[in-house]
């Protein structure tokens, strides 16, 4: 099977550390495709990032169609853009926040996501009680810039184990999830110093998606994924469009 990996950010650096931590959990027989937006901003840290980001993801899902994919992985923990994506796309598509505190509630009662920035806290915190496990997470923010991550002399390391610390020893947490993609290359190492689940949504999206190919599912058309009805669109959004009539 082939999984389109998308970075909605433009920062190509993030979007080859994800193909790397993708590749590395696939199966035998998974090809990983890894595409980076060429529009919008070049990391994603609250909801105007997020909103601007969208455009960019889906042209990227329109023009990889071409290519074929069996299923799509949107590389943000924010989920950014994750309902229109599903909407559009006629294979599964999964978001990073969404399969990371599914599986993170496979392993443990009482889990804590680590993100980066206090707006990001907030809306991860948004979407994990979306998602359910409102009553079972707790969200934490290590106050570190995403493409801090990005340079090993920032120090962004040693704020995030601080903050996993604490998730510890304050939340009573018995599983970490790792809040941004960008964070994705340091999990084992994470798992093996604290000796406890930590999960990696790339890691999780990657296997959820093998997964729901494998059985032969993908997203319901009926109701709110329904693909989107042709109309016009104008200005710079009019190469969005829908043209043909939903199915």
């Amino acid at each position: 099977m082939r999984i389109l990996l998308i970075n909605p950010n433009t920062t190509a650096s993030m979007t080859e550390k994800a193909a790397v931590a993708a590749r590395a959990v696939a199966a035998s027989g998974t090809e990983i495709a890894a595409a980076t937006s060429r529009m919008g901003p070049v990391s994603i840290e609250g909801h105007y990032d997020g909103a601007l980001a969208i455009p960019g993801l889906l042209s990227e899902l329109k023009e990889q169609k071409a290519g074929g994919y069996d299923a799509a992985i949107i590389a943000c923990f924010d989920d950014t853009g994750l309902d229109a994506a599903r909407s559009f796309a006629d294979v599964p598509v999964l978001g990073l926040c969404e399969s990371a505190v599914a599986t993170a509630g496979f392993l443990a009662q009482r889990f804590t996501v680590v993100t980066t920035l206090e707006r990001s806290r907030v809306l991860i915190d948004n979407l994990v009680r979306r998602y359910g496990m409102g009553g079972r997470a707790k969200v934490r923010a290590s106050d570190i810039p995403v493409l801090q991550l990005e340079d090993p002399a920032s120090g962004a390391i040693d704020k995030l184990r601080t903050e996993i610390e604490r998730a510890l020893s304050e939340d009573g947490a018995e599983a970490i999830v790792l809040g941004c993609a960008g964070m994705t290359d340091l999990a084992r190492e994470l798992q093996d110093i604290y000796g406890i689940p930590v999960v990696d949504g790339v890691a999780a999206a990657v296997k959820q998606a093998e997964a729901l190919v494998s059985l032969g599912l993908s997203t319901s058309k009926r109701g709110s994924y329904a693909s989107p009805l042709p109309k016009p669109f104008t200005g710079a959004m009019s190469a969005f469009a829908p043209m043909r009539a939903a199915s």
